[in-house]
């Protein structure tokens, strides 16, 4: 009887350990699963001798154009920002707000293509640039180097000022 008292004491212990082992080794791995963002760096033609220099703006703030949603404020010595793109749109549409009241407007056209991770971390989103269009009040121009969003901070994106 002692015996069987023990062994099923035992067992009870191994059970419970084995259940906390599978229950810690069962958890998802969603890292992968951040939002992607252009990466935007800020660039200067020097009139000089025509070399390509990095550029600074004093300061910057980024809005939505539909629903004037601040994406970035009011930050200072920008030379290179993140920019995220609708999910629900096929266009992103933002405006640049500089100093002195001038503004530019940057159109973003991608597409949106989901695709399944897991079933614990659901569907992702996929955005590739299939265009741009922009106002050229302070921007002259923009060159697109690759055009899948990412996470990984890949330069996307090269503005000229």
């Amino acid at each position: 009887m002692k015996n069987l008292l023990r062994l099923l004491m035992i067992i009870a212990l191994l059970t419970s350990l084995a259940g906390g082992v599978a229950a810690c080794s069962e958890e998802a791995d969603c890292s992968g699963t951040a939002r992607p963002m252009l990466q935007c760096y800020l660039y200067t033609v020097n009139s000089e001798d025509g070399n390509v220099d990095k550029d600074t703006l004093e300061t910057l703030t980024v809005t939505a154009l539909v629903n004037d949603t601040v994406i970035i404020n009011n930050q200072q010595k920008v030379q290179d920002l993140s920019l995220p793109l609708r999910y629900t749109a096929d266009s992103t549409a933002l405006v640049f707000h500089y100093p002195e009241g001038l503004s530019d407007t940057v159109v973003f056209f991608h597409e949106n293509t989901p695709y399944f991770l897991s079933m614990d971390c659901g569907y992702q989103m996929k955005q590739a640039l299939t265009g741009v269009q922009y106002t050229r009040h302070l921007l002259d121009s923009i060159y697109v180097r690759n055009k899948e969003a990412g996470i990984y901070g890949t330069e996307n994106i090269k503005l000229f000022y």
